[in-house]
């Protein structure tokens, strides 16, 4: 039986929690070939093998060897190539040169996650809560793996002519249209976030402070894509007005006349997705939308972002849990499938506030400060999780971060306006 089998019945909830993580992790990359797990489609994205070897270097590296006496690394050589950024922990492997790593082999990452898993669940008992804190660490940083490994196999795959699926699927219903965009009003004043109480949170989800509101609408869900197919219909991608001045200089540079991942093909906008390419479901949340695409339709729409303090602020009394999210592995694809009132799931909302650190912010001491802290420039909040956001790792206070060019994650967008 193998380790994360022999967990998941455990008496101890950490124990437990890290084996459906590290379980689920398995159960994605199962339908993969070597070369699946081994290519790499852009600087931004990483290979599904990085993926696996990576989330385990985390857990050997900052519980194993450091706080398991007498443990030895499985194999001396991996930290170099499977370190991400963390300086502290020294230099490490190029990461737009991850996909030449043809050795090791996915069925020797395996080994090692197995190895990993089997020396942590070993040590567990013995741990002291400041490793086990990390561990819960490590359990969230690979659900946010999870997430990226999903949409990096949907870019590499994009990339191959034959546009094979990760997991086929039968035609799906089409969605049920959502009705006219309800507006929710607050009236503005002081309002608190940032996470507050028991339970995990990032680092960069706190401390907790007052944000003042004016007052504001927010729509009660998110733009479809019959709605942006109206925006490229009437000329969205061509006309300067909605854009940004660097939004309408990457439109111009990369030739950008659509959400990424969408076709026209005699006469039918299509999109591709994990399940393949399929006709465009007009009901479904639009996605794949870079923050200068998302501010261009709010300005065509004659609305606005909203800030990330009106979002979490129309969010708080919404079930995180709610929503289409990600719970399992195939056949089906996780890709948004219906648009209604619920904050969470279906697409990462673009919100037009920049991923500064809040007052009285400090990072977290040691290597692990640099999780969150040294990104804290020149990207943009995004807030509510999407369909490959595995349920149970987001919140209210969850903040995602972006470059305002990038849209390989399903992002998507939902308007705000002042009144």
């Amino acid at each position: 039986m193998s380790a994360i089998r022999a967990v998941q019945n455990s008496r101890d909830p950490a124990l437990r929690h890290f084996g459906a993580v590290r379980a689920l992790t398995e159960a994605l990359t199962e339908p993969l070939s070597d070369a699946d797990a081994t290519v790499q489609s852009m600087a931004d994205a990483s290979p599904a093998k990085w993926h696996l070897a990576h989330t385990t270097w985390f857990f050997e590296t900052f519980i194993l060897r450091d706080h398991v006496s007498g443990y030895a690394l499985h194999d001396e050589r991996f930290p170099y190539l499977f370190n991400s950024y963390y300086e502290a922990e020294g230099e490490r492997h190029v990461r737009a040169r991850r996909g030449m790593l043809t050795r090791p082999t996915l069925a020797e990452v395996r080994q090692y996650r197995a190895h990993v898993d089997a020396a942590l669940a070993d040590a567990m008992p013995d741990l002291p809560q400041s490793a086990r804190t990390l561990i819960e660490l490590g359990c969230h940083h690979e659900q946010q793996h999870q997430e990226l490994l999903l949409t990096d196999l949907l870019h590499l795959f994009s990339c191959n002519p034959i546009e094979p699926a990760v997991w086929p699927g039968q035609r799906k219903v089409p969605v049920r249209w959502p009705g006219e965009m309800g507006w929710i009003e607050h009236d503005g004043g002081q309002v608190e976030i940032g996470h507050a109480g028991d339970g995990f949170a990032f680092d960069c989800e706190g401390p907790r402070h007052a944000e003042l509101l004016h007052p504001h609408a927010i729509a009660d869900r998110t733009v479809t894509n019959r709605e942006w197919t109206a925006f490229i219909e009437d000329g969205g991608y061509a006309e300067p007005r909605h854009w940004l001045s660097d939004g309408w200089a990457w439109v111009q540079e990369n030739g950008i006349s659509a959400p990424l991942y969408w076709d026209k093909r005699d006469g039918v906008w299509t999109r591709f997705g994990l399940d393949g390419r399929r006709p465009l479901d007009p009901a479904a949340p639009v996605t794949h939308i870079s923050f200068f695409e998302a501010d261009a339709y709010a300005s065509w729409a004659g609305g606005r972002l909203p800030t990330e303090a009106e979002w979490e602020a129309a969010a708080s009394g919404h079930d995180a849990a709610d929503g289409n999210q990600l719970d399992r592995a195939g056949p089906v694809e996780p890709r948004p499938a219906e648009t209604g009132p619920a904050f969470f799931g279906d697409v990462w909302e673009w919100t037009g506030s920049a991923y500064r650190p809040y007052p009285g912010f400090h990072p977290a001491e040691g290597a692990v400060g640099e999780y969150n802290g040294k990104f804290m420039s020149g990207q943009f909040v995004l807030k509510g999780g999407s369909c490959a956001t595995p349920r149970g790792h987001v919140r209210a206070s969850y903040r995602n971060f972006f470059y305002p060019h990038q849209r390989w994650q399903f992002t998507g967008v939902r308007l705000a306006k002042d009144l």
